[in-house]
């Protein structure tokens, strides 16, 4: 009898409020000095809750002005669970003319579960706002006296020079090379087009006369910007006049080159050969500017 007794009194006392509804809580605040007036200070509140309890957003504190020099910028919660996490941004709008002390005021969240609730105190929490300017300004003869900021030393360059003169220095010869390779300097290109062709004439003999005819066409269709033909040798020796000297050997070779590749029964022989050769000298020689 004694024992049912005193399970009945413990539960009617138990009856009326939350046991233990928050099984955390942590408020989180930045540096609590140096402050200036406009500055923004972030203030997070971390609150688990038991099972089956819930946080009243309606409770916390609402967006705007709290007093003359506080306003309440920014209201974040974000829930995960039982865990809710509360996201203050406030900001201080208070010119002291010393170093001050202010307090973000505190308030009472409220908690709360199936028609029980009950509050959770938030601290106030205290910081020190510093003045812009010294009390006493001090003055010239041209009027306040304005102290900047003192500039951040500067960092020594000379490595930096050193290390771009050297890039430049070997990127240089690498990009001349690199543009002649893909002739980027026409004019170089030019003068150079049937040594180039010479040189391979020196090692072929009458069984690569194609191979020989091919190359004087590509040294001509590199002088011309453009595929050569018979045809157009008039435009081809408006654009090179020096080059109509030798029009007779220029015409035997489109004519020889078209026997050649398109007539049945053409058998070259060495002094066909040779003629090519002759005819790549002379265009090497007014290559070179000497006839």
């Amino acid at each position: 009898m004694r024992i049912a007794l005193i399970l009945i009194f413990s539960l009617l006392g138990c009856s009326g409020s939350i046991d233990e509804p928050v099984s955390y809580f942590n408020v989180e605040t930045p540096r609590p000095f140096g402050y200036l007036n406009g500055d923004e200070i972030p203030q997070r509140i971390i609150i688990e809750t038991r099972s089956g309890i819930t946080l009243q957003t309606g409770s916390l504190p609402a967006k705007g002005q709290i007093n003359r020099w506080l306003n309440l910028n920014r209201v974040t919660v974000k829930q995960s669970g039982q865990r809710y996490q509360i996201d203050l941004l406030y900001q201080v709008f208070y010119a002291p003319l010393e170093v001050k002390a202010l307090t973000l005021p505190g308030f009472t969240v409220q908690l709360s579960q199936g028609e029980k609730t009950v509050g959770k105190s938030i601290p106030a929490w205290t910081f020190t706002l510093s003045p812009l300017r010294e009390l006493v300004v001090r003055q010239t003869e041209q009027g306040e006296y304005m102290r900047p900021d003192s500039p951040p030393s500067l960092l020594a360059n000379d490595r930096a020079g050193y290390g771009l003169a050297a890039g430049l220095s070997v990127a240089a010869p690498i990009a001349a090379y690199l543009g002649y390779l893909y002739a980027c300097f026409p004019g170089l290109s030019r003068r150079t087009v049937f040594k180039r062709a010479l040189r391979k004439l020196a090692g072929l003999s009458k069984a690569d006369m194609a191979q020989a005819l091919t190359l004087i066409h590509q040294a001509l269709n590199s002088l011309n910007g453009q595929p050569l033909f018979a045809d157009r040798l008039s435009d081809f020796y408006q654009r090179n006049p020096q080059y109509r000297q030798i029009n007779s050997q220029l015409a035997w070779f489109f004519n020889y080159s078209n026997r050649y590749f398109f007539s049945d029964g053409m058998i070259a022989v060495t002094q066909d050969l040779q003629q090519l050769k002759d005819l790549c000298e002379r265009c090497r020689k007014i290559e070179r500017g000497s006839r």
